[in-house]
């Protein structure tokens, strides 16, 4: 499944992102909480100040101090209203906070405490459906890079491996413990890399849009969407928005295509969606919409 073109975030976002990185490997960081981003709308505040939270718990400050950098660029930018910055504020939140083996073993072990306070049976066992490559992709670069070399020489990568997430015995809580203990790691990691790089790409084009085509922002915004859990509907919900994005966002931001509503062209992109690795039915109703323009010149 291929997941398009990549282009590089804005050099702003992606100097934040390796900041925050390195700070937290290194270990100089301040363990204080960020503040609300100023002129933040108020009503946004509780919801924002979750998102900040859950992403301490999930990474730490230095990531959740990220996100309000990230958030901070549309934070009273013109065109931007309440809803949509609401809307910037959940969906960043909810993609920062991706779905790994790390992850579902917090919850786990999260769901185990509060049925330990409050005197409640154990949680049933979670079985979870992941990717080779998306395990092997939550290690370290320096370990996976070559792991995953081997594992395409052999036609493994794609197989799926079904993980049982349990805390019902002392041998399975204490093997959550040690899932849950890699969250440093995550940092280094082939996933963390590739995650950063999408949201700021979605980022990037959120920006162009309230510049090239305000009235698009909203869709442009809600394709953070497609891409939700993990397993194959993770990998074909990320080829979908690269293909949705480069076939006709970007070009059209580019000047390249001259599509007067883009925010109707990816809303009938995003219908002929289906869960079908060779994007077949995608790619032709792309191939439709950019027929019926004409081709622009800069």
């Amino acid at each position: 499944m291929s997941t398009g073109g990549t282009a590089l975030p804005d050099d702003d976002g992606l100097l934040a992102s390796l900041r925050y990185l390195f700070s937290d490997i290194i270990g100089e960081q301040d363990d204080t909480p960020p503040l609300l981003p100023e002129a933040l709308p108020a009503a946004l505040a509780p919801a924002v100040s979750d998102a900040i939270h859950l992403l301490i718990d999930y990474q730490g400050v230095s990531y959740a101090k990220l996100y309000v950098d990230r958030l901070k660029r549309f934070v009273g930018r013109r065109g931007v209203d309440e809803a949509m910055l609401a809307d910037i504020a959940q969906l960043m939140a909810q993609r920062m906070a991706y779905q790994d083996p790390i992850r579902l073993a917090q919850q786990k072990l999260v769901e185990l405490e509060e049925a330990q306070r409050r005197f409640q049976p154990r949680s049933a066992d979670d079985v979870k459906k992941f990717r080779v490559d998306e395990m092997v992709g939550a290690l370290p670069a320096v370990v996976a890079d070559p792991m995953l070399a081997v594992l395409e020489k052999f036609g493994w990568v794609r197989k799926n491996v079904s993980i049982r997430f349990s805390a019902n015995s002392p041998f399975s809580v204490r093997r959550l413990k040690m899932e849950a203990g890699l969250k440093r790691w995550r940092l280094f990691s082939v996933r963390y890399a590739s995650e950063r790089v999408w949201v700021e790409r979605w980022l990037h084009m959120i920006d162009r849009s309230l510049t090239k085509q305000p009235k698009a922002a909203t869709a442009v915004i809600e394709t953070a969407t497609m891409i939700q859990g993990f397993g194959d509907p993770y990998r074909q919900g990320i080829a979908d928005w690269h293909a949705i994005i480069d076939g006709l966002a970007k070009p059209t931001f580019d000047g390249a295509l001259a599509l007067s509503d883009l925010a109707a062209a990816i809303l009938e992109a995003r219908v002929a969606v289906m869960p079908d690795p060779r994007q077949a039915a995608l790619k032709r109703k792309i191939a439709e919409i950019r027929a019926k323009v004409p081709v622009a010149t800069n």
